[in-house]
């Protein structure tokens, strides 16, 4: 019997599935804890979305719809303890939705009420809680296997989405569409009359539904930090205490810039904490350094040559080594078992930690370039479509990752980072206006768009191209392994969607040659 079945991320064991522990360190109790999860926030959608057709909302149902969601998300949250508390307040607020559309009903509902929504009791201890979670895994033999991975593909997008919805949430920027959608998506899951149509339709809403939350939260981020402007960024160290901040949440570190300010500690960022080097509003701050590291995946190896502290602040958290495990910390969503988590915004402990630790020495680096959003680029508009008439520019490609300096061409960086996962909004933004300023459709440019995924928010964004029509995308490094050949098939005849293949073949076809 498998201890487990999880498949949701792009590193799934044999390309099948994890059934004994995550390749990404999840143990077997904390894949039963987020099914279970998962399955109450379907029956708390079931009376949210209902409630919301009646003209009733809370948002206390609707911020704990994302931010439940986000913690189910891969690399986010492994605590055992904290998913728990999770599912319970998951529960709570099934109740509350469901007298929230009792009152907005004026009575009872009278119809087929789904067993997940049903009045079902959270066991008190967590083995059982275990066990009840496994009893509702991601396997149902009940639900045909094409809609099934209909259902998978869209309720993988809502995890994403709700990641980037918490970060706008967290900022102050709330849109009541977004939540409803969720709830109704989620609920969608509970009816049996639906077949695979209706949740394709629903995941090319959910791909729709996504640009509008990137630009919710891209607006957000503009609002508070000002638009990003092309900045150099060293990889370097210099003297003095550290702190490396990992993750997405631009608000934290903020917050963590104010705090140290003046203290003597440096601030370095790691990976998708790169982009907050081209914000104004951020990059004020002179003590924000340097980037520290390379790819997430090797922040085992890397972070023990950090001599500070750590801290985590949305997912990418790996299995920490025991080197720096004490220095280490998490907030926000992401938690590990045996870290310690930061509730609030007083991060003096972290700064504490930083301050006796040794520090680093001066050791100057070349710098890699981010901050070029579609603000920057646009501003480049003129230059780059000459550029293209004249032949300087023959190809434009997407592409994940910022790996460093490419040169450039006719002053413009041959390489541009428009920023973290959740500005594929930019990418979206530039090839609509290139489209616009050629007179041509998107499918019409000579642009190619390698997605190169891992986790739930890279699903969400491929829907949200998929459903601007977006055709002749390369995915990979593997395909997913929630996705049928019968639905694979639909993505290949209706948007030439095709897997990643050798570099040669791919650039050979990609370039016409």
């Amino acid at each position: 019997m498998e201890e487990m079945f999880c498949y949701q991320c792009e590193q799934a064991a044999q390309g099948t599935g994890c059934t004994k522990v995550g390749v990404c360190g999840k143990q077997p109790d904390v894949a039963a804890l987020q099914d279970l999860i998962v399955w109450g926030l379907k029956g708390m959608a079931f009376w949210a979305h209902k409630a919301r057709e009646k003209g009733a909302v809370d948002s206390g149902v609707d911020v704990h719809m994302i931010e439940a969601l986000f913690s189910t998300v891969t690399n986010v949250d492994f605590s055992p303890e904290n998913l728990a508390k999770v599912a319970q307040k998951t529960v709570q607020m099934r109740d509350k939705a469901k007298a929230l559309f009792e009152k907005a009903n004026g009575g009872p509902f009278t119809g087929e009420v789904p067993e997940a929504a049903g009045a079902w009791k959270l066991p008190a201890g967590l083995g059982d809680m275990v066990k009840l979670g496994r009893q509702h895994g991601v396997k149902d033999p009940s639900i045909d296997p094409d809609v099934k991975s209909a259902q998978d593909i869209l309720l993988y997008g809502c995890k994403g989405m709700a990641a980037y919805a918490d970060h706008a949430h967290i900022l102050g920027k709330d849109d009541k569409e977004i939540y409803g959608f969720i709830h109704k998506a989620l609920a969608a899951m509970l009816d049996k009359g639906l077949g695979l149509m209706d949740f394709v339709n629903l995941s090319m809403e959910c791909g729709q539904t996504n640009i509008k939350c990137m630009g919710l939260l891209n607006a957000a981020h503009i609002e508070r930090f000002q638009a990003p402007t092309p900045t150099p960024v060293s990889i370097g160290t210099k003297a003095g205490k550290a702190i490396l901040v990992s993750g997405h949440d631009l608000k934290m570190l903020e917050e963590l810039l104010k705090q140290t300010e003046g203290k003597g500690v440096n601030i370095y960022t790691h990976v998708e904490m790169l982009p907050a080097h081209g914000y104004p509003g951020l990059k004020q701050y002179k003590h924000l350094v340097a980037n520290f590291g390379s790819a997430w995946q090797d922040q085992h190896k890397e972070f023990q040559a950090f001599p500070g502290a750590i801290i985590f602040n949305t997912n990418c958290i790996q299995r920490p080594a025991d080197q720096y495990k004490d220095r280490l910390y998490t907030w926000g969503r992401v938690q590990w078992p045996g870290v310690r988590h930061i509730e609030g915004w007083d991060f003096s402990e972290v700064i504490d930690k930083a301050l006796a630790s040794p520090g680093f020495e001066e050791k100057p680096a070349k710098e890699i370039l981010t901050g070029c959003g579609h603000d920057a680029v646009l501003g480049l508009a003129d230059k780059v479509i000459e550029a293209v008439k004249s032949g300087a520019i023959k190809r434009f490609f997407v592409i994940g990752g910022c790996d460093g300096a490419l040169g450039d061409i006719g002053g413009i960086p041959r390489l541009l980072d428009v920023g973290q996962c959740n500005d594929a909004y930019s990418a979206v933004q530039i090839a609509l206006a290139l489209a616009k300023a050629f007179d041509c459709e998107v499918n019409d440019l000579p642009l190619s768009i390698v997605l190169s995924w891992y986790e739930q928010k890279a699903v969400v964004v491929l829907l949200s191209l998929l459903s601007l029509g977006i055709k002749n995308m390369k995915l990979g490094p593997s395909l997913p392994a929630f996705i049928t050949p019968n639905v694979l098939n639909f993505l290949v005849e209706n948007f030439n969607l095709a897997p990643i293949g050798s570099v040669e073949e791919d650039m050979a076809q990609m370039l016409g040659a």
